[in-house]
């Protein structure tokens, strides 16, 4: 044979005959593997939490925090070093996240001091016109579902139409809280819902209580003259602010604090101390139930929102008090989650995310602990359109076999990246009817592409446009100028103590014209500011930007505000109730959790 008569040339040539043939067979089964690999459809568990800083995970620098799972995934996997977040809220951010479009395209953007959902019985959320990635799975063959946190409204014009629910947004299966996490769902925490507005309509309802008894006095005494109708309508406005006023802070735990399974509330008021091991058993059961696949699997972490509750399990062993005993927690539950796939056989056919839905909250405090997230090097924190800090998250994937394992990269990625990249990986096409923000991150995750599609990215606080980042790909530079920044409390502490939140308009803020205008690859932490006289290409680059941001405003249309003051203001009519309203209370899950 041929083979034979040159192994008899010697023995070199014989061996490197063999390894050619040796090398061609591997590259033609890797090849033939990788493309049966891309080509059925894997499932798709998404892991999101809310609050997380990118600082608070072992992967992203963290030594001091034990979050092993997640690391875990990282070197499995590829890390995203510069992956942002659409909003530095939860509502908006989720909103894009869903969607892969900017909230301000779908009315989830807010131009007043409501930048999130505030009431289960609001009007407000998720239009039904908008497409999820939910959906479009839905209509590639997956099981979708969802557990967690929702946040994008529940109903529109009834208590029971859930025109804004989950299942009405392509999840087949919804287990969680239609709002979020607050103080107010624990006992003995102090109120975070709204204080001023609680506080507002307490002053007004004394005001009123004082102006009636004073008409009542003067009317009986002879020395005012004032009709009693008066008198009554005085009374009744009295009575509406002093109901208002203790609706919204006596049972904010009843109104917001539920768990709903699809379309039935299961808890009302939720019960915290049980919440973790219902959330654990409900992902670890949906996984079960459709193992046969191919699943879609959303779990929207209550962690590590406040009020923090933590199982007994995790309480005090972490190194940065109750905030780090909340992210070790939620890092657990990552754990045994990944560990049921694993044990199910399910690792090499599941492609696995986990990131954060916006920036840590850096004014989350109780006296001199702290209550929030950190955000690393970089500036300011949730609530902050503009600061890395605010927007900035973490951001993992993996997929054994597809995903190069232990890759890093730091080119521009975003939220609203995961809309188009799920899609393609079901098999899907995406609605051509409306723009779509994100990219399909597949070939730089691969590999076969080395540079982001993104060329510009738009940091909004609520509708506002603070800050624009231009990706220039043939100099490497990363430019982002800042047009409006908030004014920090007190003065260079780098957060808005004392507010809660930074504000996006008004007296809160400062604008800036010329931009500030930084260099992220040479100065991630935003604190030099370029100038025309330091910085030759400035002028140039500040045109630049503000071409594209015509362009974009060009391709915006005008559409109904989701978070105005009529849609986020509570409505009894549209309260979920498992009792007859106002006696909404039940306990349908009993003492059916796993064991912590």
């Amino acid at each position: 044979t041929l083979t034979s008569q040159v192994c008899k040339k010697g023995v070199f040539v014989c061996f490197r005959r063999y390894l050619l043939m040796a090398l061609a067979s591997c590259f033609i089964w890797n090849t033939i593997g990788l493309s049966a690999a891309m080509d059925s459809k894997p499932n798709i568990l998404l892991f999101l939490a809310d609050d997380l800083g990118i600082g608070d995970i072992g992967c992203y620098g963290n030594n001091t925090l034990r979050t092993p799972n997640i690391d875990r995934l990282a070197r499995e996997g590829v890390k995203l070093t510069q992956h942002i977040a659409a909003a530095p809220l939860c509502t908006p951010s989720r909103a894009a996240f869903l969607t892969g479009r900017y909230p301000i395209r779908s009315g989830m953007a807010s131009s007043s001091r409501y930048r999130a959902l505030q009431w289960n019985a609001g009007s407000g959320g998720l239009p039904a016109n908008e497409t999820t990635f939910a959906r479009l799975l839905q209509q590639q063959g997956y099981t979708t579902g969802l557990i967690g946190k929702w946040h994008q409204g529940v109903n529109c014009d009834s208590f029971d139409d859930h025109c804004h629910h989950p299942l009405n947004h392509g999840f087949d299966y919804f287990y969680g809280m239609p709002f979020t996490l607050l103080n107010n769902c624990q006992e003995n925490k102090p109120p975070e819902l709204d204080v001023a507005l609680q506080a507002k309509l307490w002053l007004y309802s004394q005001i009123i209580t004082l102006a009636v008894l004073t008409l009542t006095a003067g009317k009986l005494t002879g020395l005012i003259t004032i009709r009693w109708k008066i008198i009554a309508c005085f009374t009744l406005a009295g009575s509406l602010f002093f109901i208002s006023w203790y609706s919204s802070y006596g049972f904010v735990q009843y109104w917001n604090c539920i768990l709903m399974r699809n379309y039935d509330v299961t808890e009302q008021p939720m019960r915290i101390e049980r919440t973790t091991s219902l959330m654990l058993k409900e992902a670890v059961s949906f996984i079960k139930r459709n193992r046969n696949g191919p699943f879609l699997l959303f779990v929207s972490f209550l962690h590590v929102h406040t009020p923090l509750f933590t199982t007994a399990k995790f309480l005090g062993k972490s190194r940065h008090g109750l905030y780090g005993d909340n992210v070790e927690e939620m890092d657990w539950m990552v754990g045994k989650i990944l560990d049921f796939i694993d044990k199910e056989g399910l690792k090499n056919h599941t492609v696995t995310y986990f990131a954060s839905d916006h920036g840590g909250h850096l004014e989350a405090q109780d006296g001199s602990a702290q209550l929030g997230g950190w955000n690393g090097i970089y500036k300011g924190g949730k609530g902050m359109g503009g600061w890395e800090g605010g927007i900035r998250v973490p951001g993992v994937f993996r997929w054994p076999g597809v995903l190069p394992a232990g890759t890093v990269i730091d080119e521009p990625t975003s939220l609203m990246d995961i809309y188009p990249t799920v899609v393609h990986l079901a098999g899907g096409i995406l609605p051509q009817d409306r723009v779509i923000d994100g990219r399909n991150l597949v070939p730089l995750l691969q590999g076969r592409a080395q540079k982001s599609e993104h060329e510009f990215l738009f940091h909004y606080c609520g509708s506002y446009l603070h800050a624009v980042r231009w990706h220039q790909k043939d100099s490497g530079a990363i430019w982002k100028a800042h047009y409006v920044t908030p004014i920090f409390h007190p003065p260079g502490a780098g957060a808005c103590y004392g507010k809660g939140i930074c504000p996006c308009f008004g007296e809160g803020v400062t604008h800036h014209d010329p931009p500030l205008l930084f260099d992220l690859s040479r100065d991630p932490s935003e604190a030099k500011p370029l100038a025309a006289d330091t910085e030759p290409r400035f002028d140039t680059v500040v045109r630049t930007i503000a071409r594209a941001i015509e362009e974009h405003h060009r391709t915006l249309t005008p559409v109904p505000e989701q978070l105005s003051l009529y849609n986020v203001v509570w409505k009894p009519w549209l309260q979920p109730c498992c009792g007859t309203f106002p006696f909404c209370w039940c306990d349908k899950e009993g003492d059916s959790t796993l064991s912590l």
